[in-house]
């Protein structure tokens, strides 16, 4: 088993009808105004992005994103990830019910940053936690974003 390798999986139920989060999820660089956690993000063209977030746990990881398949009659946004993070992620949004959407979201990567690779083993647990903290708080403010919207 490879300590350093992580899939995850999160669904959001959101307040909203599928197209206006797709909306939001496409805005990238608005991301750090609706989810605390994504401390920056910064376009470096139409099709890429570097991201830097931190949760609870007191370390940065930063990655740079590329899109891989933006299809919005699908409801799929994929990107491949480099740097502390190396693999991919994806969102899928559906209709849910009158005005609701499931997004769902998939993550597969493995950890780059030297600190945290050496701490594989025991951090493996405060990882996952971290992460799924990070992912409540984003559901929460695409949320409150998409309310006020």
């Amino acid at each position: 088993m490879d300590w350093n390798h992580y899939r995850f999986l999160s669904l959001w139920t959101l307040p909203a009808p599928a197209p206006a989060v797709y909306r939001e999820l496409e805005r990238i660089e608005d991301y750090p105004r609706w989810w605390s956690q994504v401390r920056e993000a910064a376009r470096l063209d139409d099709t890429s992005a570097v991201l830097r977030f931190r949760s609870l746990l007191p370390y940065d990881l930063t990655a740079t994103l590329r899109e891989g398949r933006r299809d919005p009659a699908a409801g799929v946004l994929e990107v491949a990830m480099s740097g502390d993070l190396e693999g991919w992620a994806r969102w899928t949004v559906t209709a849910h019910g009158p005005g609701t959407t499931l997004a769902r979201y998939d993550q597969e990567v493995v950890l780059r940053k030297p600190l945290l690779r050496g701490l594989a083993v025991p951090g493996r647990p405060l990882f996952r936690a971290n992460h799924r903290l990070m992912m409540r708080a984003g559901r929460r403010g695409l949320a409150a974003r998409l309310q006020a919207v």
